[in-house]
């Protein structure tokens, strides 16, 4: 056997995954990421306070606002950049009282904003106004209740509810206060929780029940996990102890996902559900768990790229002319009802959306 044909032979698994991952890389015109961020990200700029319990700012706001500065930061973008930063400074002036408390994981994955503007910027103020939110979830307050302090007293943040959102509110706090301070203990908080909430949560088709007493896959209930457990693997050094039990998890979860994929190529409100209507925040969510799979090596790049680029290209017709994405489920709390996912009410322009779109383009972005 020649050398070249020997050389040829070992350079060939290189040129297939290289040829794969160039599939997150060629969209065509009105479908690039860059186009995509910079329609939905200027949107926000305009947009009004979307306040939880018309108080504080609500998480809804907070992940939109932070999917747009990771657009400006990966474009270049200066002056969206200032302009969002414009906007944020308010809440330490004249809109101070709409810093959210932090009693709650919808109210302290808040502190993962500023905590975002500090890495752009390096400003301490923002670094200082972050810390404390993701501190306060292993800090007991004095009104704790029983059932509270009983997970604080096992090492969990006392915020514990094992609801599948809580793996995204909880870990993108910690793993921002990780990569603000590089102290360990917030990463190894967040990776404790997680394999908690995967031990105790996760079926045997790597789906997951929108809480234990409800026995449906709510898509974007599966979507905070599916986002929660990238962005924390993405952090996560590679020797720690947690990481492989993490990992395990995130690759069960996404080997049901490449499978319910709809022939649209999205994912529907009720996961594992063919008659239920495609969700676009879900399948958002999803789709970034895919890329940043794909780009970090942890999905095989031949099985799971073009199911990426399917899904990307499935995401941007559900942007209408108002750069508002459709078909976006609304709030929802947990109930043990088939019926009651079906029914939900869909959204254009839901901030529980448009976040989301924001990760997926910033990902792609990324070199």
């Amino acid at each position: 056997m020649s050398k070249k044909f020997l050389i040829l032979l070992f350079l060939i698994p290189f040129q297939l995954m290289f040829a794969q991952k160039s599939l997150l890389k060629d969209f065509p015109e009105g479908y690039t990421p860059e186009e995509i961020g910079k329609r939905i990200a200027y949107r926000f700029l305009t947009e009004k306070h979307a306040l939880h319990v018309g108080k504080w700012i609500g998480y809804p706001e907070t992940f939109y606002w932070s999917g747009a500065l990771r657009y400006a930061d990966g474009a270049k973008d200066k002056e969206l950049i200032q302009r969002l930063q414009e906007k944020f400074d308010f809440l330490f002036t004249e809109e101070k009282i709409l810093q959210p408390i932090m009693n709650h994981v919808d109210l302290n994955m808040f502190g993962s904003l500023p905590l975002e503007f500090y890495l752009v910027t390096k400003d301490l103020k923002y670094r200082y106004l972050g810390l404390p939110y993701a501190d306060s979830q292993w800090e007991l307050p004095k009104n704790v209740k029983p059932h509270e302090k009983e997970w604080a007293e096992k090492g969990y943040s006392w915020q514990t509810r094992l609801w599948i959102d809580d793996m995204y509110m909880i870990t993108i706090v910690q793993t921002r206060a990780y990569k603000v301070t590089k102290d360990k203990k917030y990463i190894d908080r967040a990776a404790k929780e997680m394999v908690m909430y995967l031990d105790e949560l996760q079926r045997p088709n790597g789906l997951f029940y929108h809480a234990p007493d409800v026995p449906y896959y709510w898509g974007r209930g599966n979507g905070w996990m599916a986002a929660g457990m990238a962005e924390l693997l993405q952090c996560l050094p590679k020797k720690h102890k947690d990481r492989a039990r993490i990992m395990e998890g995130y690759l069960k979860m996404m080997e049901s996902l490449k499978k319910y994929q709809n022939p649209e190529g999205l994912w529907n409100q009720l996961i594992d559900k063919s008659d239920c209507w495609t969700e676009t925040s879900g399948s958002a969510m999803f789709t970034f768990a895919f890329i940043k799979g794909v780009q970090n090596g942890w999905l095989d790049a031949e099985a799971y790229a073009p199911a990426t680029r399917k899904a990307w290209m499935a995401l941007v017709p559900y942007l209408n002319e108002k750069n508002q994405v459709g078909n976006v489920c609304v709030g929802t709390n947990k109930k043990n009802s088939k019926q009651y996912y079906y029914d939900r009410p869909r959204r254009t322009g839901d901030f529980h959306g448009q976040g989301p779109y924001l990760w997926c383009a910033a990902a792609l972005m990324e070199k």
